[in-house]
């Protein structure tokens, strides 16, 4: 159930975790490589077959944020690599995504700009948690945002696909979604762990 790698306990939902931010990279060759694989049409939307590759391998990996939880709860593997890696492998993930959107001009930059300056502002915060001695997990209100986020990731990916009756692209509705959720769970974050600047001051 678990090994030792560089002399450091990982278990098996570190594992799973670590094997998401491998994925990474897959999912950006398929998305971002110019590949000549065809193209299918999904509700009138033409999509090339690479893309739907990488949307397949961006929800594989996010349904692993899933799993490695779901795991480290029920075994009671919590640990403090875990509390580390699970969010760094979200905001990898995540950014990743986002950025390679942008370059396809499937998202506006300042909505992403926005979103990825309160990733790294949290990732900040941890670290300077860190140098105290405190590990911060990610809060039930970011794990919220996370996948938000990768929802209207998956739409943005499958070019804006319709929602279907209310005539408006629902990728727009989840991004705007996104947007506001990622904006408000950074301030709550940071509101809770307050005490973290302050005693680091």
């Amino acid at each position: 159930m678990s090994g030792v790698i560089g002399g450091t306990l990982v278990n098996l939902p570190n594992k799973i975790t670590v094997s998401r931010i491998c994925l990474i990279p897959v999912f950006m060759i398929f998305l971002l490589a110019p590949l000549s694989l065809g193209e299918v049409t999904i509700t009138n939307e033409v999509i090339p077959v690479s893309h739907l590759i990488a949307t397949t391998i961006f929800i594989i990996a996010s349904v692993t944020d899933w799993i490695d939880g779901h795991l480290a709860r029920k075994h009671n593997l919590v640990t403090n690599l875990g509390k580390f890696l699970d969010p760094l492998a979200d905001k990898l993930l995540v950014t990743s995504a986002f950025v390679s959107l942008v370059e396809l001009g499937g998202a506006p930059a300042w909505i992403v700009i926005v979103i990825l300056s309160r990733e790294f502002g949290v990732t900040g915060l941890r670290l300077v948690a860190a140098s105290e001695g405190e590990v911060l997990a990610a809060s039930q209100l970011g794990k919220l945002k996370t996948w938000i986020q990768i929802v209207a990731i998956i739409a943005l990916l499958l070019h804006n696909v319709p929602f279907s009756g209310i005539g408006l692209p629902f990728a727009d509705i989840a991004l705007w979604a996104a947007l506001i959720i990622t904006v408000y769970s950074g301030w709550d974050y940071f509101y809770k762990n307050r005490h973290i600047i302050l005693k680091s001051r």
